[in-house]
Formats: C-alpha cells, sequence, structure tokens
C-alpha cells in the first residue's frame, strides 16, 4: 500500500495500554477508526465503551495468520505494546521484539505501510548490566524491534519517549534525534503519535521525546 495521506483505521498493538488508552480518543477526534488489540474479555468491553472497534489477540500466543486477522482491512499500525514493569526477562523478548516483529510481518503481508512505533529512550547507548537483567533485556528488546523496523521498507517513524507519568498533558515537548533524559505525560506521547500519523513528514524519523517547549505539531512538523 502507497502512504496517501493519513490513515482510516489505526490497529494499536497493545490497545489496552496506559498510551494507547489516550491515544484512541484523539485518532477518533481526528475522524480515525481505531482498532485497539487486547487479550482480556474485560478490556475489549472498555476499549468498546471508549468508542474503539477491538479486536482479540494475545501477542505471545498469536500465530501470523492471528496478526493477520487482527489487522485485516486497516491502514495503519501502532506498536505501543510493552512487556510489562516487572522483572520477567521472558515477557522483554516475547513482547517488546517478537510482538514487534509479528506486526511487521504482517503489515507487509497485507500492504499496510504505515508503523508507527513506541520504543524507549535511550536505548542505543550502552545499558547498565547492574540495572538489572530485566532492564537489559528490555533495552536489548527495544532496540533489536527498532532496528528491524528501520530495515523494512514501511512508512516507519519511531518514538522513544523517556520516563512516562500520569500528569495531565501540557501539548509541550521537545524532540529529537537524541535529548536529555527525563520525563513526559503519556498523554503528550499520544498526542506526538496521533500528530505522526497525519503528517507524511515524519516518515523515517526516530526521536526521543521528552516534556519541554516546542507544541507538539510544531515539534513534529521540524
Amino acid at each position: 500500500m502507497t502512504l496517501t495521506g493519513k490513515p482510516t483505521r489505526v490497529a494499536i498493538v497493545g490497545g489496552a495500554g496506559k498510551v494507547s488508552r489516550q491515544l484512541i480518543p484523539l485518532l477518533l477526534e481526528a475522524g480515525i477508526e481505531v482498532v485497539p488489540l487486547a487479550r482480556r474479555d474485560e478490556q475489549l468491553a472498555e476499549l468498546e465503551r471508549r468508542g474503539a472497534k477491538p479486536r482479540r489477540l494475545d501477542i505471545e500466543k498469536a500465530s501470523a495468520d492471528d496478526f493477520l486477522a487482527a489487522f485485516d482491512g486497516c491502514d495503519g499500525i501502532v506498536f505501543a505494546a510493552g512487556g510489562g514493569a516487572d522483572g520477567n526477562v521472558e515477557r522483554k523478548r516475547t513482547v517488546d521484539l517478537e510482538g514487534s516483529l509479528k506486526s511487521m510481518e504482517a503489515a507487509k503481508a497485507l500492504g499496510i505501510d504505515r508503523f508507527v512505533q513506541v520504543s524507549a529512550i535511550g536505548v542505543d547507548r550502552p545499558v547498565d548490566s547492574s540495572a538489572g537483567a530485566a532492564w537489559v533485556a528490555y533495552v536489548e528488546a527495544k532496540r533489536g524491534a527498532d532496528e528491524a523496523l528501520r530495515a523494512t521498507q514501511l512508512a516507519w517513524t519511531i518514538i522513544r519517549p523517556g520516563g512516562l507519568t500520569d500528569d495531565a498533558p501540557n501539548g509541550l515537548v521537545t524532540l529529537a534525534p537524541e535529548v536529555e533524559r527525563g520525563t513526559v505525560p503519556r498523554a503528550d506521547v499520544a498526542a506526538v503519535i496521533a500528530a505522526c500519523l497525519v503528517n507524511e513528514d515524519t516518515v523515517g524519523r526516530q526521536w526521543e521525546l521528552v516534556s519541554g517547549s516546542t507544541p507538539v505539531a510544531e515539534a513534529v512538523s521540524d
């Protein structure tokens, strides 16, 4: 599929996550149908109440055909899944890396060009092993997923936010290939993702993201 303006139906992998829940109303306001993917009944019911059209997908257990079914009819993908904040090393690989790889393959098979991936700040920098095995696995998984996405022919954008907070959005960010570590509200991350999806100039861009002084629309247009 050739990129021809903003997508009309976007699947969100990790659709029940905190960033994704902030993203859903922004996409709906932009006239984009939202297909958040989740694995539990209560998640699917809540997402439907938010005005989305959720589909069931268990990232770790899903086959290639399951991913194809989940993405069917979509023309944009947001990969916002994460293996959780616990110490489960294996889930960093099966969710953050393998989930991303499966999503890329399904997108390519279906001809879905647009792919926005939520990564993490600093994952290309050397990782301190004293931070623990789970953190090392997380960084390596995000780094590997980003490397794989950059190597595709998809119309990709990679967003690497700093420490995520539940603070109210202020709409002001710092967005650059590399920034000083800091924090950013999840709602502002969602706003950046939404802005990227409707701005073709963001294709092929990889940015780190923290709170700053530049309005989101201006930041993604620089």
